[in-house]
């Protein structure tokens, strides 16, 4: 079905303003995936937005968030046989899609909404990390977020922070997470103070007030599927449809190359080079490594463009399997679907739940298989030899070469 026919159909209730921007809506919708029957139901929506502005005396430049909440909540006896105290949430939900589809066209201003706008000095502190830090966005994010949910404890007089302060706070914040987000807790807080010593009224050395989190690197065993959970892990990723083309891609990548959740949540179709059989991989700290793709993976990531990738100008290998088609938010998206190849593959108890877990088994395997660790550092691009090191546990056989045996019975230290 073409645009213009859907366009043509008669309906009961005059679109007032809103006609001329209906045909690059359902363009827009159809753009993104979106089928004729749910571009239908948007039309609709929107049609009789324009119709309930027009009868209530309303333009588009008078369209904001006040607006739609009250189109949401009339009593609706428009022409088209509705007779309802209100209309649904879904229906109010099509609006807003329609509304913020004008306000990209320019025929309405942004609309206000109730989220909290990003207090002015976390604006220059997020520039300050993107521009002199040259953290990535992800990080800056992170920053942002944890910082804004201390500043209710901090309050706004940052000339009068002192170590008593930023102490309490911090022990009240981390109090009951655990090591790991405790440690990312503290090391926000620590940045943002130097920030605040450095461009503003605030004292300097109330970083060296903050606790240090008991966490000891690399303490435990790397987590990790054995060879024949990693077979069933593959092989639940059926290839009848679009989720299993792309799961067992994304899968793939991850135990071949060990790649990070947010690697592949970035990857761009430019990344792959197919004649030479490369894939350029973003990593942290912004270091590009291209990396040899291997047969099976490769095979796996063309299959899925091929057969199961959706058409749409989206410059992100991997997309969303409904519509509206979207790039993979971050990289808790693609933990979410290892995750769930997991209970597909009926591993009811793995030793952990995220996309690290595959990337612990891509160098536990490639260290059976006979790889050096320094070897195994290049391909999962690790910043320090001490962190490949980690994986040296797992290698019974070279330390039982080392191991020294065990002091009899009777024999003194």
């Amino acid at each position: 079905m073409e645009i213009s026919e859907l366009l043509s159909r008669p309906h009961q209730m005059n679109p007032g303003c809103a006609a001329r921007y209906l045909g690059g809506f359902a363009a827009e919708l159809a753009s993104v995936g979106h089928t004729w029957l749910t571009i239908n139901d948007f039309l609709t929506s929107a049609i009789h937005f324009g119709g309930w502005l027009e009868a209530s005396g309303l333009h588009f430049a008078d369209v904001n968030a006040d607006t739609i909440k009250a189109f949401g909540a009339h009593r609706c006896e428009c022409p088209g046989g509705r007779r309802q105290k209100h209309v649904s949430r879904a229906y109010t939900a099509r609006v807003q899609r329609f509304a913020d589809y004008l306000r990209q066209q320019g025929a309405v201003e942004a609309i206000a909404n109730s989220t909290i706008q990003t207090p002015s000095p976390l604006s220059v502190f997020r520039d300050w990390l993107l521009r002199h830090r040259g953290l990535s966005v992800v990080t800056v994010d992170r920053h942002e977020r944890l910082i804004t949910g201390m500043l209710s404890a901090l309050g706004t007089n940052t000339a009068g922070y002192d170590a008593a302060l930023v102490r309490k706070v911090i022990l009240d914040q981390i109090r009951g997470c655990r090591p790991a987000h405790a440690k990312t807790m503290v090391g926000a807080l620590r940045v943002y103070l130097r920030f605040l010593a450095a461009n503003g009224p605030c004292q300097p050395g109330l970083d060296h007030a903050l606790p240090t989190v008991a966490e000891w690197k690399l303490s435990s065993l790397p987590r990790y599927l054995d060879t024949k959970q990693a077979g069933q892990l593959i092989g639940s990723c059926s290839r009848n449809g679009p989720q299993g083309w792309r799961d067992r891609a994304i899968v793939l990548l991850l135990i071949r190359l060990g790649l990070r959740a947010g690697d592949i949540a970035s990857m761009r179709p430019s990344d792959i080079d197919w004649e030479d059989a490369t894939v350029l991989v973003r990593g942290k700290g912004r270091r590009d490594v291209r990396l040899p793709l291997p047969q099976d993976a490769g095979d796996a990531v063309l299959d899925y463009i091929e057969h199961a990738r959706p058409q749409v100008a989206i410059d992100r290998v991997f997309l969303c399997v409904k519509a509206p088609f979207r790039s993979l938010r971050s990289g808790m998206i693609v933990s979410g679907i290892v995750r769930a190849t997991l209970r597909r593959a009926g591993n009811k108890n793995p030793p952990s739940h995220g996309a690290n877990l595959l990337r612990h088994t891509a160098a536990t395997m490639m260290l059976r298989a006979g790889a050096t660790l320094d070897e195994i550092g290049t391909v999962l691009r690790h910043k320090s030899p001490d962190t490949t090191a980690h994986y040296a546990k797992v290698d019974i056989a070279a330390l039982q070469q080392v191991a020294q045996p065990w002091p009899k019975e009777g024999r003194s230290c």
